[in-house]
């Protein structure tokens, strides 16, 4: 082995360890990809969780989904004997929930961080922090592109490491809140930004060849033919002339050319090279790859977002893009938050009803069923619009006018009648034939 050989062989394994003391990862571990978010692309695009971020799409994407998951309220609930819930207001795990995540963030900020974590690296990762006595205080966020997940031989515990800044903190599974994206393993989700790198890296040289046209200008397609060979002080002064014609500013200038010169064609032309069409592909093949419709993120060449299509694309949206998401929290805030003996009590639960809020008709028509049918009460109707309960607004009422087709026609049986047929206001039985004082039927 020659002398250059074993430098570069050490040169090599410094350069590993010291990213695997910053980062946790070794340059040999085949997780480096899920952890780097991305890698190479055949469009020569370098694709990670930065770059992505540039193409409005993802952008869209991640922003739509995780701020709309930060937006739904999360509380935890309690099953009562009767096969009914309500609110667990006095378990310490509510107030983290529901109102202060931690000292720093809101429960929309922080719900919506983790659900951007999950989208764009596959995982979610917080740490645990509780008090002396074991009840959970705050949730802290952690980076996923920091964290390594590993099984330890000798236990089986899963053991999480963290790095940052030159430290590694090793934390066990009591300590890790962890959501999980799609995966094969059980361990770690899959980042969509890494099995879509492809799609990713064409969409970004897709961008960066129609912004090198704009950079380029009026000759981003053609060349200047000079009539003879030029030296170098000509050549220079040909570019100093044509650099007043290239760039977006310049676009639509028209050169002056003298002493035989021509401006001669070269290449595909935009239209050619179906640039437009290109990109236009390239929201569809994004958005399937969050699970999105193009409209919801505002592409609506063939779709409009008004009309009636509207209540069909929320439901679509919440069905397909939402509820998994949905799910997978909740079932990691019951794996990773509470007790094994409190996972038959208790349980955290989002409210979709919010999703309803900006859409007054349908909310209106939602409640009226509810109070009409029965599985609702009036109390229960104002508390989701905030307003104060009123006295006999628990009573669960249905209508009442449905009767079967056999009794069309019929005096109805009403209860709380008397003796002298006299009833309740507004339950007085239907007309009859009325009788005078003589006895004959007057009709």
């Amino acid at each position: 082995m020659s002398i250059a050989t074993r430098l570069r062989g050490m040169a090599y394994k410094a350069a590993s360890a010291a990213f695997q003391s910053l980062t946790g990862v070794s340059l040999t571990d085949l997780r480096l990809g899920a952890f780097m978010a991305g890698g190479p692309s055949i469009a020569g695009q370098s694709v990670s969780v930065d770059t992505a971020l540039q193409l409005d799409t993802v952008w869209a994407c991640i922003r739509l989904l995780s701020e709309t998951i930060g937006s739904m309220p999360l509380k935890l609930h309690e099953q009562q004997g009767d096969g009914q819930s309500s609110l667990a207001r006095d378990h310490p795990l509510y107030r983290v929930l529901a109102r202060a995540p931690n000292a720093d963030m809101t429960p929309i900020e922080f719900w919506s961080c983790m659900a951007a974590c999950c989208l764009a690296w596959g995982n979610g990762f917080a740490q645990i922090m509780r008090r002396g006595d074991g009840q959970i205080v705050a949730l802290n966020p952690l980076r996923p592109d920091r964290m390594t997940v590993q099984r330890d031989r000798a236990t089986g515990a899963l053991v999480y490491r963290y790095s940052y800044q030159g430290k590694t903190l090793v934390l066990d599974e009591g300590n890790i809140f962890h959501i999980k994206g799609f995966c094969f393993d059980g361990l770690m989700g899959i980042s969509p930004l890494t099995a879509g790198r492809q799609s990713i890296g064409a969409a970004l040289a897709a961008e960066e060849t129609a912004g090198r046209m704009f950079q380029n200008g009026l000759l981003s397609q053609n060349y200047i033919s000079a009539p003879t060979y030029l030296t170098i002080p000509q050549k220079e002064q040909a570019k100093a002339i044509l650099a007043d014609y290239s760039g977006a500013v310049n676009a639509g200038k028209t050169p002056l050319l003298e002493g035989g010169w021509k401006v001669e064609s070269i290449g595909l032309k935009a239209e050619d090279l179906q640039l437009l069409q290109t990109r236009q592909l390239g929201v569809a093949t994004l958005c399937r790859w969050f699970g999105m419709q193009p409209v919801m993120i505002g592409a609506m060449d063939k779709a409009t977002a008004w009309g009636t299509g509207l209540e069909q694309m929320n439901l679509w949206f919440l069905q397909y893009g939402l509820m998994p998401w949905l799910q997978r929290i909740e079932q990691a805030v019951s794996r990773c938050l509470l007790a094994p003996a409190e996972r038959d009590r208790y349980f955290a639960r989002f409210n979709v009803d919010a999703l309803l809020r900006g859409d007054s008709t349908a909310r209106a028509g939602y409640m009226q069923t509810a109070l009409r049918s029965g599985w609702m009460t009036v109390n229960e109707a104002r508390a989701n619009d905030n307003l104060a309960p009123m006295p006999g607004g628990d009573v669960l009422m249905v209508q009442a006018q449905m009767i079967p087709l056999t009794d069309i026609g019929k005096p109805r049986n009403l209860t709380g009648l008397g003796s002298g047929g006299q009833g309740p206001p507004g339950n007085d039985p239907a007309p009859g034939p009325r009788k005078d004082l003589t006895g004959d039927d007057n009709e």
